[in-house]
């Protein structure tokens, strides 16, 4: 038998109601009776009432969209009630799927009837899902619990849907479309606050084909009545030992292939994603590149350099976190590029804080390409346009000048100084105050830096690797390396070859 929901600001409605329901012997198991929003969402979520009596004018702006979603996730039957028989009310009825609309008042033989219809139906439909079940009792009992926690699936062959859209606010609208839409198999429909989950029984090898072509048709369907892109994911499981929370993890991050494919896009997997290995941040010799590109003014190599390392059309693809550090990590060369030229205020400075949110949020790779592009090709439009106006940070090219430079055993502070047009000892002191660290300090880090990643992605001898960081000699090198890093080359080489 189903429980019932009785909600009303006024209390002797709640208790007429009540009296109707037990002393016309309508079989509801259960009567529930609440007086304000707050009881209505918390009887909902703990005791799940089949059928609902809600009087509309009870129900406060800020708690509308919340009621919506418990009644798409727990599909009560829903009576509404109203003093008011205005167009307005009529339209939130609708929007509730209401089975019927009372005006207040309203005779009690009408509302017996309507309440022993309702309780009727639902009875009906508890059975008919209990004789449809059949073998696959056990499936039809998947819940929220068996997403968030290991739990045995007891031998039942399933698949996985996850859908999710670009624009969250229109889930529920996507899953009253998936729930009237014509499966073969009907799924078990989980909405979740960043998208819906939808579990498929496997009865028949052909069950697995047959979901392939049913993810095609369901992108297809939604984007013939929707503006808003909806990317798919089918998780193909047939391992009877997998728990749907095993299985869950490894579509959830099938979803974020969406990154580098985009929306409107069906991804079907039946495995773990295996990331690609990428490191996250520009080596040294990529940061002076970064350097040369924007200094040098050439667009379409910069462009290129972005599209040769951004563009990602096949499997395996990198972890999108990670591939957001590296993003961040170029934003960083743009940054100092700023800087260099005093364009780190104003409207450029809110600009690049919008783009370092782009690379941190945007769902989708191209988009964040494309934004950090646009902002650097009007930064070196404005350094071309402005010339002369736009003067160098002193400390800025300095070291420029040594990330080119650091190979050359011979260099100077003085050579430095030099270059920047400042006196060696004023030059020195400023790069102090300005660094949190004197010229030869740093330019030791930046030859030990490389120098590490010398040893460890070449097979050149140590004696090799000092001449080409800038080191006097191999033991000169070797005692350096260990004051900084705590080892010397050799244990390090060794370490990696382990």
């Amino acid at each position: 038998m189903p429980s019932i929901m009785i909600a009303d600001r006024d209390p002797n409605e709640r208790t007429g109601m009540s009296w109707l329901v037990s002393s016309c012997a309508i079989p509801y198991k259960q009567v529930l009776s609440a007086g304000t929003m707050a009881e209505v969402f918390q009887l909902m979520e703990s005791q799940t009432p089949e059928v609902i009596c809600l009087e509309l004018d009870m129900i406060g702006k800020g708690q509308w969209e919340r009621l919506k979603l418990l009644v798409e996730q727990y599909k009560p039957t829903v009576l509404v009630t109203t003093a008011e028989a205005t167009f307005e009310r009529a339209m939130q009825g609708i929007e509730l799927h209401a089975r019927d609309l009372w005006i207040k008042p309203q005779t009690p033989e009408y509302i017996r009837r309507v309440l022993t219809r309702c309780c009727q139906e639902r009875s009906s439909r508890n059975q008919i899902n209990q004789e449809s079940s059949g073998s696959t009792g056990l499936f039809r009992e998947v819940s929220y619990l068996d997403l968030f926690f290991p739990r045995p699936m007891h031998g039942n062959a399933y698949a996985m849907m996850l859908a999710q859209l670009e624009d969250p606010k229109r889930h529920p609208e996507l899953l009253r479309f998936f729930e009237d839409y014509p499966f073969r198999d009907k799924p078990i429909l989980l909405p979740l606050s960043d998208g819906i989950v939808g579990v498929f029984p496997l009865d028949d090898p052909e069950s697995v084909t047959h979901l392939h072509q049913t993810g095609k048709r369901l992108l297809m369907d939604w984007e013939a009545m929707g503006d808003s892109p909806l990317f798919l994911v089918m998780y193909d499981s047939r391992q009877r030992e997998q728990s749907l929370h095993e299985a869950y993890k490894d579509a959830s991050q099938a979803l974020s292939i969406r990154f580098f494919k985009g929306y409107r896009q069906l991804w079907i997997v039946d495995d773990h994603v295996d990331w690609a290995t990428i490191d996250p941040f520009l080596t040294p010799s990529e940061q002076r590149l970064w350097v040369d590109m924007l200094h040098g003014g050439d667009q379409e190599e910069l462009k290129q350099w972005m599209y040769k390392h951004f563009s990602y059309k096949e499997a395996p693809f990198p972890d999108p976190g990670i591939l957001r550090i590296r993003l961040t990590s170029i934003l960083a060369q743009v940054r100092r590029y700023m800087k260099s030229h005093g364009l780190d205020h104003g409207e450029l400075e809110k600009e690049y804080h919008r783009v370092f949110e782009t690379i941190l949020y945007s769902p989708i790779l191209y988009r964040i390409v494309a934004c950090l592009l646009l902002f650097i090709q009007s930064l070196m439009d404005l350094v071309q346009n402005q010339g002369d106006e736009v003067r160098a940070d002193v400390i800025e090219q300095a070291i420029r000048y040594m990330e080119r430079r650091y190979t050359d055993a011979a260099l100077r502070l003085e050579d430095v100084a030099r270059h920047v047009d400042r006196s060696p000892a004023y030059f020195s002191t400023l790069f102090t105050q300005k660094q949190g660290t004197s010229f030869r300090q740093l330019l030791t880090a930046m030859r030990v830096k490389e120098a590490q990643r010398l040893l460890m992605e070449t097979t050149l001898s140590i004696g090799e690797i000092a001449h080409r960081t800038g080191f006097v000699n191999a033991n000169y090198f070797s005692k350096i390396f260990k004051e900084k890093l705590g080892t010397t080359p050799r244990l390090l080489r060794n370490q990696k070859k382990r």
